[in-house]
């Protein structure tokens, strides 16, 4: 990691949402897309979102997890296929995008930062990195 530049802070983040004891990854299909949703129908999924901010020459590491509780409302068949060929959320954990079409999906968020939802919770990192010395802003 970092070999041509170990003074460089590297950020990596990534997200998984867990409804019940399963967890559900980025769905890939369509059909998978409209599973997802059918099963998470006026239920509550829970998003965590990875971060890791690490540096190569002294092994310097800050990794936090952020939780985000979406209670879905009860969506039929027709609003799922709708939404799925409106926004295509194939590559989004649990196969919604907040940040669009897909808030109209959910009954309530939960969350100390709104950021986290969409793949990378802003508040957080933004204190990480100014405690690694970046001024942010």
């Amino acid at each position: 990691m970092g070999k041509e530049r170990p003074q460089a802070w590297i950020i990596g983040s990534d997200q998984v949402a867990v409804r019940g004891e399963l967890i559900l990854g980025k769905p890939g299909s369509r059909a998978r897309c409209m599973e997802q949703l059918r099963e998470s129908s006026s239920r509550i999924v829970v998003f965590l979102t990875a971060v890791a901010v690490v540096r190569g020459e002294d092994d310097a590491a800050h990794e936090f997890v952020d939780t985000t509780r979406v209670a879905f409302r009860r969506l039929d068949e027709e609003t799922i296929a709708r939404y799925v060929e409106a926004e295509a959320p194939l590559d989004c954990a649990g196969g919604f995008k907040s940040e669009g079409l897909g808030a109209a999906l959910c009954d309530s968020i939960e969350t100390t930062d709104p950021t986290a939802l969409i793949g990378l919770p802003l508040l957080r990192l933004a204190a990480v990195l100014r405690g690694v010395g970046f001024r942010v802003p």
